[in-house]
């Protein structure tokens, strides 16, 4: 799956290298998307044209179009059972749409700037909020309400994530750090420290021990839930990285920068162990293949490429 600058948005047989459908409607730039895990039966997509479309990955028809965001939606996400949409906008607000009626189900009210970031839990009964007013918020999805606030940071948020067992939260900050939080107490535990530019992405692996930061710095880190110590530094990029992801196993990350390449680390030992290179622009999203041997990367040259 590619996304780029452009309305549309395409499905492409990754073994095969072959276009499957293309999925158009949008009347402005696709900016958000994401395929329903692990089903892999549906796909959101959300545009600067305000909207967010539900389609089918098998056939490319578009089942619904969500309607009431007021500004650009940048960020979507699934719940795990594949029966919500959570969609981020300019607008400040979030929303939760019904997979089955396409209906919007509730509005999330708080933020005070644009939600830039989301992410489910795994029991899919609350959804974390990051903006740009310096806070993350903490919500139940079954009510709509507010459960914490996370105040701390003295910049932007540019992403939040939960680990695997909900019991951590991590967000990532224009202020150069991130914080891990105690997603029932919404306490911060442990402000990560290090880089000396923005952080632009964060991740845990698998199992929530290990966290890895993506920094304009052109750095990324890899600390450690338990002590929040960074155990290694992960250098050679040429600029800054904008994406960051572990692989199922936990024990490679790979990263993707403006520096039209993406490189794969080892995880124990900070050494790069492969450079990914061929893309002409710069590199905007990467990711791992669910068995991990696989590696998507999309960049501003308007290909995706495909890496085994």
């Amino acid at each position: 799956m590619f996304l780029g600058p452009t309305k549309t948005c395409k499905i492409w047989d990754t073994a095969s290298g072959e276009e499957l459908h293309t999925l158009e409607g949008h009347r402005n730039v696709v900016y958000a998307i994401a395929f329903n895990n692990p089903y892999g039966d549906k796909v959101a997509t959300g545009s600067f044209d305000k909207t967010c479309k539900l389609w089918s990955a098998e056939t490319g028809k578009c089942f619904y179009t969500f309607r009431g965001h007021t500004a650009e939606i940048v960020c979507l996400a699934f719940n795990p059972q594949s029966t919500l949409v959570a969609t981020g906008s300019m607008d400040t607000m979030a929303k939760l749409w019904d997979v089955e009626s396409g209906k919007e189900m509730s509005t999330l009210a708080g933020h005070f700037a644009e939600i830039i970031s989301l992410s489910f839990n795994t029991t899919g009964d609350r959804l974390v909020t990051g903006s740009f007013d310096h806070t993350a918020i903490l919500w139940d999805v079954s009510t709509g309400s507010k459960v914490h606030v996370l105040t701390g940071h003295r910049g932007e948020i540019s992403c939040v994530q939960f680990n695997w067992d909900c019991s951590l939260i991590v967000t990532a900050s224009l202020d150069k750090t991130c914080k891990v939080w105690d997603a029932d107490s919404g306490q911060c535990l442990a402000t990560l420290l290090g880089h000396n530019d923005e952080v632009l992405d964060v991740c845990f692996n698998y199992t929530g021990q290990l966290i890895a930061t993506a920094s304009a710095d052109g750095t990324s880190r890899v600390f450690s839930t338990e002590t929040f110590q960074c155990l290694c530094q992960l250098e050679g990029h040429k600029g800054e990285i904008s994406k960051v992801c572990f692989n199922p196993q936990g024990s490679r990350v790979l990263t993707a920068s403006v520096d039209k390449a993406a490189r794969v680390w080892c995880v124990n030992t900070g050494v790069c162990l492969q450079v990914l290179e061929g893309h002409s622009d710069e590199i905007f999203s990467c990711a791992f293949n669910y068995e991990g041997d696989t590696i998507i990367t999309g960049s501003k040259d308007n290909t995706c490429r495909i890496w085994h």
